[in-house]
Formats: C-alpha cells, sequence, structure tokens
C-alpha cells in the first residue's frame, strides 16, 4: 500500500462525523485530507450529551466569521460567532439545538475588518433552490444501495476489455413534464428502462452539482457537495444510481476542478481575498468562460478537490469521473492571448501545479477504489494523458479523442463528389490510436451554438442525412475505442439541443425516419455490445487492421476489427458516397465462408435495401494485401459487416483457429 492510501487510512481511524483531530487538521493544510467533508461543512452531532449542529470552514485570512441562518434572521450576533482553531483559518462553531434542515450561511469579515460577506457553505451536503442560495442541514440518512451485483462485477472487469457505449444525459432536458424537470426519483424508473432498452452500457451525467444558472448547464459551480435540489435530494439521486446499477448501467459524473462562477455566495474571494482561486489576477481569471480558476497548487484546494472526488466516489457509488477541461487545467496560456500570460519556471508553457494535481488526483483516486473510470476531457495533442504517472503520464485511464470527432464531422459535411479530398479526415485518427485509450465522444459541445444537431450535419437531402448518421454511427462503433453519443442523436432530432425543452421525442411517433432511426441505434448499441471483437482488444493493434485505407475515389473504407479468438472477426464495408457498387471485391484474412451480420441500409431502417442474404465464399486469391478475397455489394451511403460464417477446413487446420 503506498503512502496515499496509508495516510487515508490513518484519516479513516480519526474521523468522526464533524470532529476535526489536529491530524485532520495538520493533513489538510498540506493538501493531503481526501476525507475533509467528513468534518468540514455543517453535521449534526451530539457534543457533551447535547444534539446540535458542528459547522466547520476555511477561511485563511478572514478576522472573524459569525455563522448566520434562519435561527438569527440571518445577522451576525455574538453568541455565533466562530472560533478559530487553526493559525491557516480553520473557523469552527457548535450550537446545540439546532435541527436538520436549517438554512444557514457564513458571514465573513476581512482581514482588514472593512469588508463583510455572506457565503454559501463550499462543504453544504444540502443548498436551497436556486435563485435562493443559502445552504441546508442535511440529515445523515443511511441509504439502502441494492447494487452490490454491480460493483463486484465492475472491481471483477477489466474496463479495457470491456464494452462501453455511454449516452451523455442533460438530465433537465432529457425529457419534462408539463414543461417541469423530472425528479431524480422519476429518473430512477424512466431514464433507467430507456437506457436498458436502448442498450448503452453506461450514463454520463452533465453536472449535478449546485449551480446558480441553468443555461451553466451544471459547468459553474457553487456547491460542489450539493446534489442540484432542481432535481430532488441526495437521497433521491442514489436511488437513480441504484436503479441504474441494478440493471447492470454505470453512471460517470462530469466533473469540474478547473474552475468556478463568480457568483457573490458562491467560493469567489471567499474571505474577502483570494481564497479559492489564483492570487495572481492573470492566473485566476478565465476570461473565455467569465469563472475563476481554482489555485491547484494551493494544499487546501486540493484537500476541497481531491475530497470531492471521494465523495462522489464512495458515498454515491459514481463509476467514474469525466474530468471537464483539462487543457484549462495543464497550460498556462490555454485561451490566453500572448502577453497575457507568463511561462513557468522553465519558461514554458506547462502549468506545473495543474499536472501535480491531476497526478495526485488519479493517484489518490486508484489507491482508494476499484476499477473506477477517470477520463480527461482533453483537446490538445499533451502526451501520455492515459500512461501510469509512474511512466511520465498523468494517470487517467481514458481520454476523448478530440482529433477524431473534429475530423469525421467535417468529412461528413462535404459533398460525396469532394470527400475524396479530405480522404485522410477518416483515416488520420489510427496513425496515433494507440497513443492514449480513447474513448470517441459525440458531445453535447457539437450540437449546439449554431453547430447543428448531428443528423443536420450530415450531406444531402432528408434520406441522405438519415443514412449518412446511420453510417456514421456504424463507422464509430467500428472504430477502436470506447463510445459516447449525446442524447437525442440515437433519434436524429433536428434542432440543436436546448437546456431548457425536452427533446423532441413526438417526432419518434411522427415521423417514421425517426422511428427507424431510433431502432437503428437500439439494435447497433447491441450489436456492439454482442461482439467481442469491437472492445476485446481497442486498445490493442492487434484488434484493428486496414483492408484499404486509400480507395479516396470511391470514398469506400475496409477494415477488420478482431476479438481475442479468430472466430470473432468482423469486416466493416463503409461507403460515404451514395453509390451502389456490385461484385465489389474486397481482400480477407481467412479462407472461410462469410455472411452480413448487420447493414445500415437495411429497409428496416430507412435504407434502400441492398443487402446480402447470400453466403460470400472466399477465394484463395489475394487482394488489398490479404491472402484471400471475396465479392460483395456495397450499400449506398452505408455500413455492411460481415463476420464468418464458417472456416474452410484446412484454414482450421493450418492456420490453428481458435474456436
Amino acid at each position: 500500500m503506498g503512502k496515499v492510501a496509508e495516510e487515508d487510512k490513518v484519516i479513516k481511524k480519526t474521523v468522526k462525523k464533524g470532529q476535526i483531530t489536529e491530524f485532520d487538521n495538520y493533513l489538510f493544510h498540506e493538501g493531503k485530507n481526501y476525507n475533509s467533508y467528513r468534518f468540514m461543512g455543517s453535521h449534526s452531532v451530539i457534543e457533551k450529551r447535547k444534539r446540535g449542529v458542528r459547522f466547520t470552514v476555511w477561511a485563511g485570512k478572514a478576522s472573524m466569521v459569525y455563522i448566520v441562518g434562519d435561527f438569527s434572521e440571518f445577522k451576525p450576533l455574538e453568541e455565533y460567532k466562530m472560533e478559530k482553531i487553526s493559525d491557516n483559518g480553520i473557523w469552527t462553531i457548535f450550537i446545540p439545538g439546532l435541527k436538520v434542515g436549517t438554512k444557514y450561511k457564513y458571514y465573513i469579515v476581512d482581514e482588514f475588518k472593512n469588508r463583510s460577506f455572506y457565503k454559501a457553505d463550499p462543504y453544504a451536503l444540502q443548498s436551497e433552490l436556486r435563485p435562493n442560495t443559502a445552504s441546508i442541514v442535511k440529515e445523515d440518512i443511511k441509504f439502502k444501495w441494492n447494487d452490490r451485483k454491480w460493483i463486484n462485477k465492475r472491481k471483477r472487469n477489466n474496463i479495457y476489455k470491456s464494452p462501453i457505449n455511454i449516452y451523455e444525459v442533460h438530465l433537465g432536458s432529457w425529457k419534462m413534464c408539463d414543461d417541469e424537470f423530472l425528479s431524480y426519483k422519476e429518473l430512477a424508473k424512466r431514464l433507467t428502462e430507456y437506457v436498458l432498452e436502448m442498450g448503452y452500457t453506461h450514463v454520463e451525467l452533465m453536472p449535478i452539482m449546485e449551480h446558480p444558472l441553468d443555461k451553466s448547464w451544471g459547468y459553474q459551480s457553487t456547491g460542489y457537495y450539493s446534489v442540484t435540489s432542481r432535481y430532488g435530494n441526495a437521497e433521491d439521486l442514489k436511488e437513480l444510481i441504484n436503479e441504474l446499477h441494478k440493471n447492470d448501467i454505470g453512471v460517470i459524473l462530469d466533473w469540474v476542478p478547473g474552475h468556478f462562477c463568480k457568483d457573490s455566495h458562491g467560493l469567489y474571494m471567499f474571505d474577502g481575498s483570494p481564497t479559492y482561486e489564483y492570487e495572481e489576477g492573470w492566473k485566476a481569471e478565465n476570461k473565455g468562460w467569465g469563472t475563476s480558476n481554482f489555485d491547484l497548487g494551493k494544499p487546501e484546494v486540493r484537500s476541497f478537490l481531491i475530497s470531492n472526488a471521494f465523495y462522489w466516489i464512495r458515498e454515491f457509488h459514481i463509476d467514474g469521473l469525466r474530468v471537464d477541461a483539462v487543457s484549462n487545467i495543464i497550460y498556462l496560456n490555454y485561451g490566453r492571448n500572448d502577453g497575457d500570460w507568463l511561462p513557468n519556471i522553465y519558461g514554458g508553457n506547462e502549468c506545473l501545479e495543474g499536472t501535480s494535481f491531476l497526478k495526485e488526483l488519479n493517484r489518490a483516486v486508484f489507491s482508494e477504489f476499484e476499477n473506477i473510470i477517470m477520463v480527461a476531457e482533453e483537446s490538445t495533442s499533451w502526451p501520455n494523458v492515459t500512461m501510469p504517472i509512474e511512466n511520465g503520464g498523468l494517470g487517467f485511464n481514458f481520454k476523448w479523442n478530440m482529433g477524431w470527432m473534429n475530423d469525421t464531422l467535417k468529412y461528413v459535411e462535404i459533398d460525396p463528389i469532394y470527400r475524396k479530398y479530405h480522404h485522410n479526415n477518416m483515416t488520420f485518427s489510427m496513425m496515433y490510436n494507440y497513443s492514449e485509450n480513447f474513448i470517441l465522444p459525440i458531445s453535447h459541445d457539437e450540437v449546439v451554438h449554431g453547430k447543428k444537431s448531428l443528423v443536420d450535419k450530415m450531406w444531402g437531402d432528408y434520406w441522405n442525412k438519415f443514412a449518412g448518421l446511420r453510417l456514421y454511427l456504424a463507422y464509430m462503433i467500428g472504430h477502436p475505442g470506447k463510445k459516447l453519443l449525446f442524447m437525442g442523436s440515437e433519434f436524429g432530432q433536428f434542432i440543436e439541443w436546448r437546456d431548457y425543452e425536452e427533446l423532441e421525442w413526438k417526432l419518434i411517433d411522427k415521423f417514421s425516419m425517426h422511428n427507424k432511426m431510433l431502432q437503428y441505434t437500439k439494435n447497433l448499441n447491441k450489436f456492439y455490445k454482442k461482439n467481442n471483437a469491437l472492445w476485446e482488444l481497442d486498445y490493442n493493434p492487434e484488434g484493428f487492421k486496414w483492408i484499404d485505407a486509400d480507395n479516396k475515389d470511391q470514398s469506400i473504407f475496409t477494415f477488420i476489427r478482431k476479438g481475442e479468438k479468430e472466430k470473432d472477426t468482423l469486416i466493416f464495408i463503409c461507403n460515404f458516397t451514395p453509390n451502389v457498387y456490385y461484385d465489389f471485391k474486397i481482400g480477407v484474412p481467412y479462407l472461410a465462408d462469410y455472411k452480413e451480420v448487420f447493414n445500415s441500409d437495411d429497409k428496416e431502417y430507412g435504407g434502400s435495401g441492398q443487402i446480402m442474404d447470400q453466403i460470400l465464399v472466399a477465394e484463395d486469391k489475394e487482394y488489398n494485401n490479404m491472402p484471400y478475397c471475396i465479392k460483395i455489394k456495397v450499400p449506398p451511403m452505408g455500413a455492411s459487416i460481415l463476420g464468418i460464417d464458417k472456416f474452410n477446413k484446412l484454414t482450421v487446420k493450418n492456420k490453428n483457429i481458435i474456436e
């Protein structure tokens, strides 16, 4: 057991709810207390045989701190003045008689005693529904989890060799009822049933931490430990997660440790001076998002954030965190013009404390929890994001492949006549594919702000747009790497995502093409889960091989996906033009009988019906640098996937085929 885990083990022995020991205090100010939520904030406790609430807050440069609330009409009274118990600014008070549900804030006086502020509790476990901003003393309810089977399965799984197909969801706009949000409890039934039926393996929830502005989508938070009250309380969220787990669906949370919003009741200038943010103005200011950047080199900030990661994973049984805007954390000049930033001590643009924080975060999480997914949303070519820390990496186990996403989305918007001039947009990703453990993301960011919905990005008329979407999703499923798709894309919603209204579910019943698109995505997802070749060797070069990557004149891409057994081999033929090809020859790896196992052009899905229902017998002739070949029919703007029906007896004997 490493040093991090040893320290955490000691913390567990010493911490009692709401109480802070000298050791806790020491580790907190060292940036090593990964369980600080257990004593910071408000806790209903018994002290000296009296039931009440213990409040503890860090306000390093404050001269005075009061606890105010509905018990004092939110006025700073002398009897509620907090005691400073740490030279580094830990303040605490026990108030007997206070009950669960009490609303409160901190009234903080700055170091010069000339300004005061009302601040919500950074460690609050519950907050008021916006636009109100008070923190709430939360009842400590023992939730009855029923997901042991899922947790044990997760611990056993090799996540790199398992299917991961993620459905990204914004809870407020997935579905509504009379223009009102669904509750976590309602979502527990409806969302779980839908995701299960659609065949996704995981749900990724856009941030559900408390945030004041709906339009920030949760990416500008004030309550890192508070479940957003828009949809219910913490126990309700646990019910949603529990239900997903009981149905073998993993849950990933979007998490934002790089920056926070500047709302006056939040973390910004918490004690009247830079507290959670950098002291250097240029470093603290995030002009692009109108937010403030966390000072990730400050020990107390590290304790706050890593403890927060532990909180969601431990208390809510979360299976992984998607870490937002990693580029903003690791680069000093991210989103800044020349002259707006200063280099590090070595003269580079790397943010040394940012990279150090990410390594410490991943080291701590993987030391404490088994088979957790830590995903970096990182948009540059920073090397070794998913390499182990001891090998010079940042220590994540997955990274979003933004290059693949950008290249392929540019390609599908181009008229097929000109696609041959942009052929490498679809093939270039395989040049660097094994440099990281990639997830292929089609996220919310790609269907807002004038970028058009996914189906509307596709070239052509109505039919070709849906054909293009089916083809694109098939190509995505065939490409190595785990998958992520944002809600609404699965049935071809035409308008961009709108956070203030539900998805256009009415289209599914009103128009057959949307209904068929939904059925297509469902079948494709289930095909993905069923076929080992599509995920077993995602990060092993043996799992993918081009048959023909260079057919730019016809814009046809043919490749092989393999699992650990040859019999699981699949062959993809993806035609990005509206032309049909008959007797089209391709190379194949085995002397075998092949059959079509999936076709995006099936009439069932709204296609033209150019399918192959006959067995394809391989010829003993080399082609495309393959030892054998077959002749096939290639559907227009479509993907055909072939599997092995049976091996030639001679092949089995000579090739030692693994059955």
